[in-house]
């Protein structure tokens, strides 16, 4: 695929006004997920849960893509369409989760290197078959005590640059995704510091990689306290110093950058993604990325309920992604 189509992709999947959702939770993390609502965790199950999210109606005002775990992608409808091609006829982009999960970093304890780099080009090649046209790759940093290590950023980046560049090898759009972990009593400082040296290596690793930045999205955690912190800072500072992070540190050649939510609420989600749009302009567009931010309530309802309130349930998904997709254009209003 030329750079010319990987670019047209990358531009679709940070369109204004959409979004992505990611769907993409392992077997072990979804089941963390129906355990907490009661729902038992079986393939059926989640086959017709994903279903449930993928065919909301309308979802595709809002939402550009959808991130896939490897058991979705294989999946169908009820009625027996490929998950795939159901969401290329409403307009939605598939997309997969390729890595194999955070590691232990050996010699440096308490610290992750993600891992899955190993017959990687022939997963690829699987999916583009199944009909994937973007890929994800989590890395996760975490802050702690002498933590992180620069072994540790320089490890996880240069596994998502090799990742990024077998993806447009196959013909993928890469998403780059370096998490700076919520956990732990820092504040927004240090967070900020971390942030700005994690996509510093990044961006080097991806450059050093020959990996085509016009078909690389983003997705990007924000600067903002850990979650034990006393001092927690505000929306617009959060905004602020997300923004001014980015800025000295991403390249305009990118197309979008996306966040994720890691751990917010859905409303403060939204909220920070609004706030950041509203101090635009911005080299790129800056929508989202959301898992939990976009399915909890929505997965609450349903699992009170799975026949009578399908529907509402739906419902749910599709206002959520509306928010966002609000919030992506800096015209989110909160309720009253």
């Amino acid at each position: 695929m030329s750079i010319e189509q990987l670019e047209s992709i990358a531009q679709a999947m940070v369109a204004p006004g959409k979004g992505i959702i990611a769907i993409d939770e392992s077997n072990n993390t979804i089941k963390k997920r129906f355990d907490a609502v009661g729902i038992p965790n079986s393939e059926e199950h989640r086959r017709a849960y994903r279903e449930l999210l993928l065919a909301a109606p309308a979802l595709s005002d809002h939402i550009s893509g959808a991130i896939l775990y490897d058991e979705t992608i294989r999946q169908s409808s009820r009625a027996g369409k490929p998950f795939t091609q159901l969401m290329r006829e409403s307009g939605i982009i598939p997309g997969i989760k390729v890595d194999k999960g955070p590691q232990p970093l050996a010699g440096f304890p308490g610290e992750l290197v993600t891992e899955g780099l190993d017959g990687l080009r022939e997963r690829l090649t699987d999916y583009v078959r199944l009909g994937a046209q973007f890929a994800k790759w989590r890395a996760v940093i975490t802050i702690g005590e002498d933590m992180p290590s620069s072994t540790c950023i320089e490890a996880n980046c240069h596994a998502l640059a090799r990742y990024a560049a077998l993806c447009q090898e196959a013909g993928l759009v890469p998403i780059v995704e370096p998490e700076v972990l919520m956990d732990g009593d820092h504040d927004i400082g240090i967070c900020y510091e971390v942030t700005e040296a994690t996509l510093r290596s990044l961006f080097a690793s991806l450059y050093e990689h020959n990996v085509m930045l016009e078909g690389t999205i983003l997705k990007a955690s924000m600067v903002i306290a850990g979650k034990d912190c006393d001092e927690q800072a505000d929306v617009e500072e959060v905004a602020e110093a997300t923004v001014r992070c980015l800025k000295a540190t991403v390249p305009a050649a990118l197309p979008g950058i996306v966040f994720l939510s890691g751990g917010q609420s859905d409303e403060m989600a939204t909220a920070h993604l609004n706030a950041m749009n509203q101090v635009g302009p911005h080299p790129w567009p800056l929508s989202f990325s959301y898992g939990r931010a976009m399915q909890q309530a929505a997965l609450k309802l349903w699992a009170q309920d799975m026949a009578g309130n399908y529907v509402k349930a739906q419902q749910i998904v599709a206002q959520r992604a509306r928010e966002n997709g609000l919030a992506a254009l800096g015209q989110w209003r909160p309720a009253a």
